[in-house]
């Protein structure tokens, strides 16, 4: 069955990467808000990105997303079968979900900017600061080469892209981090990662969004 999807975050596509599934890709102008055209907003009521169609069904949300393509397609596995670590890497991801990748969002930073009278740089280094504290204390208990021991799992590929997007988009300074650090120079120049990084893209989909 076809895949299309719409947009394409950089966790999606490593997903899809690694799981070599084939998909067909329509981009999404978020300079222009097409999110909010009528088109998108019939498929997405939420007006956001990534949507997923899935023969005649429509998937939103990046993990949602994620979570069935690991369900529906076995080919690389992103999750191991003990349903403690499944859990344990689940809450990993969502400690990024909740309190890294939010203050990323340019529509929220400039929100924040322009009503608050703050320097965005500042308030996203304060904020995402406490965010990989809390990753790199989970990393402790945790890492191997990658985020989970020695295999790639979901975790990897929603740590990658947000660290990468402070580090090159807000000149944050990994280095306090060396756990984090690790785990991302070790992911780096793997294929299925270089194919996917935003610098690869070629409408520079991140800068409007994560």
């Amino acid at each position: 069955m076809e895949i299309t999807v719409l947009h394409l975050p950089w966790r999606v596509r490593l997903a899809l990467g690694l799981k070599k599934i084939d998909y067909k890709l329509v981009s999404i102008d978020l300079f222009k808000n097409e999110q909010k055209s009528e088109y998108y907003t019939k498929l997405n009521p939420n007006q956001r990105i990534p949507a997923l169609i899935f023969g005649d069904q429509i998937l939103i949300e990046s993990t949602a997303i994620i979570e069935f393509l690991e369900e529906n397609f076995s080919s690389y596995p992103l999750l191991p079968q003990d349903n403690i670590k499944r859990a344990q890497i689940r809450g990993f991801c969502q400690v990024i979900n909740s309190a890294i990748h939010p203050y990323q969002n340019s529509n929220l930073v400039a929100k924040i900017e322009k009503e608050g009278n703050m320097n965005k740089t500042e308030w996203i280094k304060f904020w995402v600061t406490k965010g990989l504290t809390a990753i790199e204390e989970l990393l402790k208990k945790y890492h191997g080469k990658y985020c989970f021991g020695d295999e790639i799992t979901m975790a990897d590929i929603f740590l990658a892209p947000q660290a990468q997007a402070v580090a090159e988009r807000f000149q944050f300074d990994l280095t306090p981090f060396p756990l984090i650090l690790s785990v991302v120079n070790n992911l780096k120049d793997l294929p299925e990662f270089i194919a996917a990084s935003s610098r690869n893209q070629p409408d520079n989909i991140e800068q409007a969004q994560i």
